[in-house]
């Protein structure tokens, strides 16, 4: 692949791609759409296409010049890779680009839950000073001695385990393969053991991709072996938790709350309760965005795109 030949076809509603590519100064020709109706028009002007949501399957055909996909998020599912393989096509994705993102807001969401800092911003609204709490049960608490148990210790969860034990928690971590140890983390156990250590965890938090093994891993059986005093975090996919199951037991007081950046159904529909639920803090698939987050697809998108025009086979994130 010639670098001086080829353009880069950028399609996102808002990741400004296009302008954090040109501030390289790479003199690689692109441009970017904006809308799926635009990305169409244009599917067969680009010889790399850098996207995630907007794909469909049925665009192949009509990619003519197409030869390479950077995709922009860690998640490649709309993909048929038989299909994108039989085109001739490469594909990568950008696995780790979110990994600081993703798993401070995990430790952000878990310290709005401790500190209340949700009730305080409505209670901020209504400007109400609230006063001191004789309850032990509904007052703030603190981080250190406390156990999180992190199911799934990819570069995210493995990073959130650092930060972890930087506020001095206790760490279980959850991963298929068990045979190296992971940095930060105390105990280390099979995936399957997730039900099994629930009742140790003062908060769960799921860093894992959605797959079959883990869709729906949080269940009503899973909620029911949770502490009461303890909270469920999902940075993962919407789809690795049993939403209603979740809305019952917040409603029952089993669990204390959580914290949650995705949803099963995105936008999340404004009839759910977890919209009005005081003990969730809520975020709209925010975890992976930052100022930098153009700049780290960039680099992998530039990293491929060296490999590619020096002949390489292997890419960086490989998927096709």
């Amino acid at each position: 692949m010639n670098l001086n030949e080829i353009t880069i076809h950028f399609a996102h509603p808002a990741y400004q791609l296009a302008a954090a590519l040109d501030r390289r100064d790479t003199g690689i020709k692109n441009f970017q759409t904006w809308t799926r109706e635009e990305m169409r028009d244009r599917i067969g002007d680009g010889d790399v296409m850098v996207l995630s949501g907007y794909w469909n399957n049925d665009l192949l055909p009509d990619a003519d010049k197409l030869k390479f996909i950077q995709v922009c998020a860690a998640g490649y599912d709309p993909f048929d890779l038989d299909a994108v393989k039989a085109k001739g096509v490469r594909l990568c994705n950008a696995s780790g680009c979110n990994v600081n993102a993703v798993s401070d807001h995990a430790m952000a969401l878990l310290l709005a839950l401790t500190r209340q800092i949700h009730i305080g911003r409505d209670n901020q609204k209504k400007a109400h000073w609230r006063g001191m709490i004789s309850d032990l049960t509904q007052r703030e608490d603190e981080l250190p001695g406390k156990t999180m148990l992190i199911f799934g210790l990819g570069k995210i969860g493995g990073r959130l385990a650092k930060l972890a034990k930087a506020f001095d928690m206790n760490v279980i971590g959850l991963k298929r393969d068990t045979s190296t140890p992971v940095a930060h983390v105390d105990e280390l156990h099979p995936s399957a053991a997730f039900k099994e250590l629930l009742p140790r965890a003062d908060v769960a938090v799921l860093t894992c991709p959605l797959t079959e093994e883990t869709r729906n891993v949080v269940d009503g059986e899973a909620l029911a072996a949770m502490k009461p005093s303890s909270f469920l975090v999902n940075v993962a996919r919407g789809g690795c938790v049993d939403q209603q199951a979740l809305i019952d037991a917040m409603r029952n007081n089993a669990i204390a709350g959580a914290g949650i950046d995705v949803t099963v159904e995105e936008p999340l529909a404004e009839s759910s309760p977890l919209w009005s639920m005081e003990n969730v803090v809520l975020t709209p698939h925010t975890g992976g965005e930052t100022r930098k987050y153009e700049e780290n697809v960039i680099d992998y998108l530039l990293e491929n795109l060296n490999r590619l025009s020096r002949g390489e086979t292997e890419l960086f994130n490989q998927i096709v």
